[in-house]
C-alpha cells in the first residue's frame, strides 16, 4: 500500500492529540506501519498544534511534506487556512467551522480573516461542519473532536466498527458512550 498522509491541526486544548491517538490506533490495528509526529508549539497558551499521521506498508519518516496530505483535519478555521497548502491535489480538508482568535487578534494587533471556508472551497475539496454545535446537541461540547474524526472517517479506508472499537479503547472509560455518539453523528453527516 502506498503511504497515506493525514494531518490534524488545531489550537492547544482542542483534543488534537486524542484524535491522533485514535488515528494511530486504527491504522496500527489494521496492520500498517504507522509513524506519528506531534508539534505542540505554544499549545498551552492557545497556540497551534500540528500532528502528522503517516501509515502504509513501510513508513520511513513521520513528517508530511507540503502538498502530500491525503486528509487534513482542522479543528478551527484559521488553522485550516494556515495548513491547507499541505493538501495534495485530490486531498480532502475536513474543517470545524469554529473561530478561535489567536493572541494577535485578541489584543487588536491583527484582524481575523473573513470568508476562510469560502476561499478554501475555491481551491480545495472542503468538508465543513459546525462540530461544536453538533457536540452540544449530543450533550458535551468537548467531544467536537470526535465528531470531526467521524466526518473524516468517511474519507478513509476503515470500517465504522473498527473506528468505534479504537475509540472505546482510547478515550477515558467514563466518556466512551458520549464519544461513540459523537463519532457516529459525524460519520452520518
Amino acid at each position: 500500500m502506498e503511504t497515506k498522509n493525514i494531518m490534524i491541526v488545531g489550537v492547544g486544548g482542542q483534543g488534537t492529540l486524542l484524535a491522533s491517538r485514535i488515528l494511530g490506533g486504527i491504522t496500527k490495528n489494521a496492520g500498517y506501519d504507522v509513524k506519528i509526529s506531534e508539534v505542540h508549539g505554544m499549545a498551552q497558551r492557545g497556540g497551534s498544534v500540528v500532528t502528522y499521521v503517516r501509515y502504509g506498508d513501510h513508513v520511513a519518516e513521520p513528517i508530511v511534506e507540503e502538498g502530500h496530505a491525503d486528509v487534513l483535519i482542522a479543528f478551527e478555521r484559521l488553522e485550516a487556512l494556515r495548513y491547507a497548502h499541505f493538501l495534495k491535489k485530490d486531498g480532502v480538508l475536513v474543517v470545524n467551522d469554529q473561530r478561535m482568535d489567536p493572541m494577535p487578534v485578541a489584543v487588536g494587533m491583527a484582524a481575523y480573516p473573513e470568508r476562510i471556508i469560502e476561499d478554501l472551497k475555491e481551491k480545495y475539496c472542503v468538508v465543513s461542519v459546525d462540530a461544536k454545535a453538533l457536540a452540544l446537541q449530543i450533550g458535551n461540547a468537548r467531544v467536537f473532536n470526535t465528531v470531526i474524526i467521524g466526518v473524516a472517517a468517511k474519507r478513509m479506508d476503515f470500517a465504522k466498527e473498527d473506528w468505534i472499537r479504537v475509540i472505546e479503547e482510547t478515550v477515558p472509560p467514563k466518556t466512551v458512550e458520549i464519544n461513540t455518539k459523537a463519532f457516529e453523528a459525524g460519520y452520518e453527516l
